[in-house]
């Protein structure tokens, strides 16, 4: 099963508190710049197992289809460091009837300093043939419950939204 939760009132935000790990920083002790992904999308998946009780193994398996990176945007705007506790939070920010743009953002434990914004826009695909595919129903009903709203991804830019995320940490 896809959901095991309603999607009527899911939060469309989510957040994971991690530590920077010894073996995932580099000589200067800064979380290295490609660890990032890996903890950004290892806390995706814990995240929305958890919050939506949905699972990517069940999309393949039962809808035959998976989601694919199609691009990154990523701004390292301050340095994790070794043993840092971190909260990593995700939201999606935009859909449409094959692409999903997934943004996240790391700060410190206080959630008073921005460390780094990533968008992550992902295609839609068969895994029959590896072509795009639309979103069949219950997934887009997943993304119209869970989209952040008021953000109007086609007018803003990266630079806008690592203004505003900062702005909401000061809130």
């Amino acid at each position: 099963m896809l959901f095991t939760v309603d999607l009527a009132n899911m939060p469309i935000e989510a957040e994971s508190r991690m530590i920077i790990r010894f073996q995932d920083c580099d000589p200067l002790m800064h979380l290295n710049n490609s660890k990032y992904f890996d903890y950004f999308f290892n806390a995706r998946e814990d995240q929305v197992s958890k919050l939506y009780g949905f699972s990517y193994e069940a999309m393949f398996r039962e809808l035959r289809t998976s989601w694919v990176v199609y691009q990154h945007q990523i701004a390292y705007v301050r340095p994790a460091k070794i043993s840092e506790w971190v909260r990593i939070t995700s939201r999606v920010i935009h859909y449409n009837e094959d692409t999903m743009v997934t943004e996240y953002f790391m700060t410190n434990d206080q959630k008073t300093e921005l460390k780094t914004v990533l968008w992550s826009t992902s295609k839609h695909v068969s895994i029959e043939n590896g072509r795009r595919v639309p979103h069949p129903q219950p997934i887009m009903e997943y993304l119209q419950a869970t989209c952040v709203p008021g953000i109007h991804f086609e007018e803003i830019d990266f630079n806008q939204r690592i203004h505003a995320i900062k702005q909401e940490l000061t809130r």
